[in-house]
């Protein structure tokens, strides 16, 4: 079974895309970490992205008037960027580096087609004369001369592939309508060419290969609209002469009589590809869409619809799809389970589940339906199995039976029953062994609760749902009603929980939840039950009381900004009365800590900030202040409490309120103060740490320094710094 899951935009890709890809997309490849991707543009532009987090983590352009030729790859030896630029100039670099003209450069005697990066390997470097090279080899002698393999003949597509430990490189080449594969093993200094078998009016468009016992299995999707394979041992006599591959039938890509126009493909695992092309059914226009097709019973596992269109460019990656749609790249992530007959027909059930709690929809199933859906699934069930099979697994049902009509049963009672009642027969219920879909069913009876809970305002099982999402591992998709129905009720202990415990919150409800807290006022929070083990270690709540000496560890003060940077030793110092106490009550805080915590993608919630009311957002950017200057106070930069949060969190917030109202910020009087305290603190910061870069090579001499062993009791020793 496979499947196309959620999809998002990793960047743009036109002259307002921020990454410089204006020029559209080279080439994707994968960075030193699994959630890094590589872009290379057709232009002089690479760019590395955190997928997960759609950020761009560096960009590097060669000059104006030199492009980039071949796909910017990653060294994953040395986490080390290779590029070539003008056919022939060889630049590497690293992750510090900044300016392309100040890193390492080689010309090289020959154009390259292509560089090829593998793990616990030194990368290829494959010339358009079919010379192939191991990176550390050629900079030896960058000029050194390359031969030529191929003659007359244009390499179409190549890939780097592992046997073992060794490295063996295969491409394929194109002259005069014939299709040649050559096989280079680099240890062993072999070649092999073959041809590939000719087929009448269709050519092969594209190519996709993997190694597994010593045999090279390539795939190759024909203009005919199919995907054929051919078998190529390795294991071959360098003295025979030029063979002729015979290809096999793999797949045939017709979906109820329409044939689907394969642009580019990728292999998922052994029983599974992936293609982007274009569907057009009879006297429809062309549709283009991405597709998962089960290679073992030639069936069709997946479909997404793509209208804005592609570049036909596909790539895949840590079980994610990247491909251009529109004027964007779009990432989809897919999952694929083993084959079995019963997946590729969509007759599959699920092993882990016994009924279909998981999957009834409790809004639209009738009394009836409701009593009744757990038994007929028993029926289907059991129907293809053995009467051996039935008789030793009669029992067992019987067992499971009435806990599924309990709880269809519960379900009808939630329409009348008090808030007690109902929170009695769901202690009783849930305290009975689980079953393996105890999960799902937590989160289907949490919806009917919600459900309830929109028509019946006096109905709200608070105690029930905070022990559920306490002791359950649930998340927001298994009830997604449950946090706007607390939004509305004003429940911030729930929602706190909700925030901590929660993975998969939309940044929408996250900006919701901010909202709330920020509106609450902290007379109100007082009376609350609000969990506060983030924020009693550290919080300031005195706001009367007289300012306070403290000895500030780091040297940030305000001292620093109007005396320069006296590092001298640790000073005491008076703080400002701006983040002297925390602007908001330990209630509040704790919430805001739990808004921290809350996993975003800054895409999505950015136009929710501009949302905020001015004064919520200035409120908020005291709270995330008054967190930074304690912060910087420690030493490890890190707040004693249970789960508070973290420098890089504080940050990160700090940079989105300000991305998202600093036009606000600048007029309003009351931010100015604030504006300005941060300016200061900041600046102190980047003063303090220049003087400690400063005298960084005399600590490092000083680590160098080893003692004397046989030192006394009592010594003088005098150390020369230089």
């Amino acid at each position: 079974m496979a499947a196309l899951c959620e999809a998002f935009t990793l960047c743009g890709l036109g002259p307002t895309g921020g990454v410089g890809l204006g020029s559209g997309l080279l080439a994707l490849e994968p960075g030193a970490d699994p959630d890094h991707v590589l872009l290379t543009d057709r232009g002089r532009t690479a760019t590395l992205f955190k997928v997960s987090d759609q950020k761009p983590l560096g960009c590097w352009s060669v000059k104006h008037g030199q492009i980039i030729t071949c796909p910017v790859v990653c060294n994953f030896e040395t986490h080390e960027y290779i590029a070539v630029h003008d056919n022939k100039v060889l630049r590497i670099w690293k992750d510090k580096d900044v300016n392309l003209d100040k890193v390492f450069k080689a010309t090289l005697s020959a154009e390259v087609y292509r560089i090829h990066s593998l793990p616990h390997a030194e990368p290829l470097v494959l010339f358009r004369g079919g010379g192939v090279r191991t990176l550390d080899v050629l900079l030896e002698a960058p000029q050194q001369e390359i031969e030529n393999v191929i003659s007359d003949e244009v390499i179409k597509w190549s890939e780097a592939l592992l046997e073992g430990q060794q490295p063996v490189l295969i491409f394929v080449t194109e002259k005069d309508g014939d299709f040649f594969v050559y096989i280079q093993k680099l240890k062993m200094r072999s070649l092999h060419k073959y041809k590939l078998e000719q087929q009448e009016l269709s050519n092969p468009l594209c190519f996709t290969a993997y190694i597994k016992k010593q045999i090279i299995t390539l795939l190759c999707l024909y203009s005919s609209d199919s995907v054929y394979k051919i078998l190529i041992p390795l294991q071959q006599n360098s003295e025979e002469e030029e063979q002729t591959l015979s290809k096999s039938l793999l797949l045939n890509l017709s979906v109820s009589g329409s044939a689907l126009k394969g642009t580019s493909f990728v292999i998922l695992d052994k029983d599974h590809v992936a293609v982007l092309g274009s569907l057009a059914a009879s006297g429809e226009e062309s549709k283009e869409c991405l597709t998962i097709w089960n290679t073992k019973f030639q069936t069709l596992q997946a479909s997404k619809e793509l209208p804005l269109g592609t570049s036909g460019q596909l790539w895949c990656y840590g079980e994610k799809f990247f491909f251009t749609h529109g004027k964007v790249l779009t990432v989809v992530i897919y999952k694929c389970e083993t084959s079995s007959l019963a997946a590729a027909v969509g007759k599959l059930k699920d092993s882990q589940t016994s009924d279909l709690s998981s999957f009834v929809n409790w809004n639209t199933l009738g009394d009836e339906e409701l009593l009744v859906s757990y038994p007929s699934q028993r029926s289907v069930i059991l129907k293809p199995e053995s009467k051996m099979t039935l008789r030793s697994k009669k029992s067992a049902v019987e067992n499971m039976q009435p806990d599924a009509s309990t709880i269809g049963r519960f379900l009808l009672s939630i329409k009348d029953a008090s808030t007690a009642a109902v929170e009695h027969e769901l202690r009783q219920l849930l305290s009975k062994a689980q079953r393996p879909d105890f999960q799902a069913t937590v989160g289907c009876v949490i919806s009917a609760l919600m459900n309830r809970c929109k028509t019946d305002p006096t109905f709200y099982p608070r105690n029930f749902l905070v022990q559920m999402i306490q002791k359950r591992e649930l998340s927001y998709s298994l009830c997604p009603d449950l946090m706007a129905v607390a939004l509305e009720k004003k429940d911030v202990h729930l929602l706190q929980i909700c925030l901590q415990r929660f993975p998969d919150i939309p940044e929408e409800i996250t900006y919701a939840c901010l909202k709330v807290f920020l509106s609450i006022s902290d007379d109100y929070l007082e009376g609350t039950d609000v969990n506060l083990e983030s924020v009693i270690s550290y919080i300031d709540i005195e706001p009367n009381s007289k300012v306070k000496t403290e000895v500030v560890e780091n040297g940030f003060s305000t001292e620093l900004e109007e005396d320069g940077c006296d590092v001298k030793g640790m000073k005491e110092t008076h703080m400002m009365d701006i983040v002297e106490f925390c602007p908001v009550g330990p209630q509040k805080a704790a919430l805001l800590n739990a808004v921290l915590h809350s996993a975003y993608s800054e895409t999505f919630l950015l136009p929710h900030l501009k949302d905020l009311p001015a004064q919520q957002a200035v409120l908020f950017l005291r709270y995330l202040h008054y967190l930074y200057v304690k912060c910087s106070e420690k030493i490890n930069t890190t707040l004693p409490g249970v789960l508070p949060p973290t420098i890089s969190q504080i940050m990160d917030w700090m940079c989105l309120l300000l991305d998202a109202h600093f036009t606000v910020m600048v007029m309003l009087p009351e931010a100015k103060r604030l504006l300005s305290s941060m300016h200061k603190f900041v600046r102190a910061q980047v003063r303090f740490y220049s003087e400690l870069n400063k005298i960084e090579g005399s600590l490092q001499e000083l680590q160098r320094i080893k003692c004397q062993e046989n030192s006394q009791a009592y010594s003088i020793e005098v150390l020369e710094l230089i």
